[in-house]
């Protein structure tokens, strides 16, 4: 079949043509700006006459989100938020991105790092929270489990502090990863993650009745055996519950009633609100479990516990402020315009198996197989991306293509609009199925 495309070009020269309302016309200029190692890389400016239609330029720029590449497009200033201000763009070209990694960090004189490891089960929001704290959407997110196949580096730095983010898959058992074939990885890679960490988060996704009430035995195991690393509690999707209440309930039950060695004071709790974290108490527990218990649900030796959305900016605003708090003097491991450690062509293949995963059913997006045959820079300056997605059934082709096509074109225009607000430059994207032999 003839292979969909997408272009951003088409999106913002669309959201110009609403802006040429006045007497002068916007011009789109091309300014090479130079990176901290010396490459050439490309932003795009637009310049237009005083008489514009503000309101529905804005209207438009805010259905691809706030701080999106569109913004940049058309020079609408940031938020003042430290969630979104001063993110670096992830480059196009793998060469940039291997040496900046390599590159020695620009730290300042008392330089501040902490290391940050997400835990949770799957679909539980770590990705999503990741993304939040980033301001930038470099790790895949979907509905459906696993989106998360192995453990994904991001990185934030602000003013002396560097924070590294862990996103690991959910944390499932031996005999799960065993019966679904799945990769090897997503039961290795959150404990191999634990070595390095200053710190873990614990998500839990209140909204999920089923799973909810309870830590899982390996997210205990886990928390265990490395008891010596501070650990806080992140009640994710509090914004889904209908009845607040759930919350006192649920707070009880994972903490065991004790937050920082100290009896858990339930009225404080149910009075926090989502997005602040619960006043530590002040009475300790003289019945506190031990480490080794069978039995135990819960994890006792929370530092903190905060409430939230992980989609609010002001909620992750109040989780990040404080994980920047934490934060020891100690050697950056980055250069500040490193955001993540993933190449851009992974990048590109965890946002298209994104969408394969959002659009297609059941087991369909679990079989596809990703293969990058061109990337490359187009002489304007835009990506140019064609995949081939291979799929062992005819069936399978036909769900994946849709009627008419309009399936793996969506896909293509999703995964399209997504990368161009992580490169920051126009996206040429093609998509290809075919059947395997």
């Amino acid at each position: 079949m003839a292979a969909p495309s997408w272009r951003g070009a088409g999106l913002v020269q669309a959201v110009l043509r609403v802006w040429q309302v006045g007497p002068h016309v916007a011009r789109e200029r091309v300014i090479p700006f130079s990176s901290p190692l010396g490459f050439q890389r490309r932003c795009v400016s637009c310049v237009a006459g005083s008489a514009f239609s503000g309101l529905r330029l804005a209207s438009a720029s805010r259905n691809y989100g706030q701080g999106s590449a569109l913004d940049h497009f058309l020079g609408f200033s940031q938020p003042d938020s430290s969630v979104t201000s001063c993110v670096p763009a992830v480059s196009m070209h793998r060469d940039e991105q291997d040496l900046l990694l390599v590159h020695h960090p620009d730290m300042p004189e008392n330089p501040r790092v902490l290391r940050v490891v997400l835990l949770g089960a799957p679909n539980a929001g770590k990705s999503t929270l990741s993304n939040q704290l980033l301001g930038r959407k470099v790790f895949p997110v979907s509905k459906k489990v696993h989106t998360t196949r192995c453990q994904a580096l991001g990185v934030i730095t602000e003013k002396e502090t560097q924070m590294i983010l862990l996103d690991t898959p959910g944390i499932i058992s031996p005999g799960k990863q065993k019966r679904h074939h799945l990769e090897l990885s997503l039961l290795e890679d959150p404990w191999k993650s634990m070595e390095s960490a200053d710190l873990v988060v614990v998500l839990v996704d209140v909204s999920d009745k089923w799973t909810r009430n309870q830590l899982s035995p390996q997210l205990l195991r886990c928390l265990t055996k490395f008891s010596q690393i501070p650990s806080v509690l992140v009640m994710n999707k509090v914004d889904c519950l209908k009845r607040k209440s759930v919350l006192l309930e649920l707070t009880a039950a994972l903490t065991e009633g004790v937050v920082n060695g100290k009896k858990l004071e339930m009225r404080q709790a149910f009075r926090s609100h989502p997005g602040t974290r619960c006043p530590s108490p002040a009475v300790k527990d003289p019945n506190t479990l031990s480490v080794g218990n069978p039995q135990r649900i819960g994890w006792p030796h929370f530092k903190e516990i905060f409430m939230l959305s992980a989609l609010n900016q002001e909620d992750v605003k109040t989780l990040k402020q404080y994980l920047l708090t934490q934060a020891q003097p100690g050697p950056w491991e980055y250069h500040s315009a490193v955001l993540t450690s993933q190449t851009p062509e992974e990048i590109c293949a965890n946002i298209i198996r994104e969408k394969l995963l959002e659009h297609l059913p059941q087991e369909v997006p679990y079989n596809v197989q990703q293969k990058t045959a061109v990337w490359e820079e187009g002489p304007g300056g835009e990506l140019v991306i064609q995949q081939k997605l291979l799929v062992p059934k005819e069936s399978y082709m036909k769900l994946l293509i849709g009627p008419k096509g309009h399936v793996i074109s969506q896909i293509a225009q999703e995964a399209g609009r997504d990368l161009m607000n992580i490169f920051l430059c126009d996206v040429d994207i093609h998509l290809s199925v075919k059947l395997l032999k």
